[in-house]
């Protein structure tokens, strides 16, 4: 019996034109055929030539992430699509408001695991802590995770923003 190919998580970046509809077109893409959007950030890139970059983070088993590929390079607004998984090494960082609800003992151990994870307090009142912390998507999971128990009310994720590392560009 054969087994299953695993599902991957892989970052794609998609340098596209900064026009009205992209990225409806590219999320089209995507909810058209079933594929999962783990994250996703867009920006503009680059005023001049009017581009903007999309990052996604979407997962699969090896076949259906190059038939991602393939749909996102076929779409008419696209310029280049960069599988940063797989075209060596990149980094990534997300950014995340964590909301604590607390007193006493319990607002001492979320400071406390705070600067363990060298989030900073961006608000703070007598009963809860707004924590910003910035790094990879596990760290900012384990971060969430041990908030948890110490009165985690609210979060609020900005996605993965990503790029190549060496002195490379997408952007020309």
């Amino acid at each position: 019996m054969n087994k299953p190919d695993a599902i991957e998580f892989h970052t794609f970046a998609v340098l596209v034109d900064n026009e009205a509809g992209v990225l409806a077109r590219v999320i089209g893409l995507f909810s058209g055929r079933g594929y999962n959007i783990e994250s996703l950030t867009v920006a503009e890139v680059n005023k001049r030539d009017n581009l903007s970059r999309i990052t996604i983070v979407t997962s699969g088993t090896p076949s259906v992430i190059e038939q991602i590929r393939a749909q996102l390079e076929r779409l008419v607004p696209v310029h280049a699509v960069s599988d940063l998984t797989v075209e060596g090494p990149h980094v990534e960082r997300e950014l995340a408001l964590v909301k604590v609800v607390g007193t006493g003992e319990a607002r001492v151990e979320s400071l406390r695991i705070a600067d363990i994870f060298r989030s900073r307090v961006v608000d703070s009142t007598n009963e809860s802590f707004v924590f910003e912390i910035v790094g990879d998507t596990g760290k900012l999971d384990a971060f969430i995770r041990l908030m948890e128990p110490l009165g985690l009310c609210s979060v609020a994720r900005t996605g993965v923003a990503a790029m190549s590392r060496g002195p490379g560009s997408m952007e020309g």
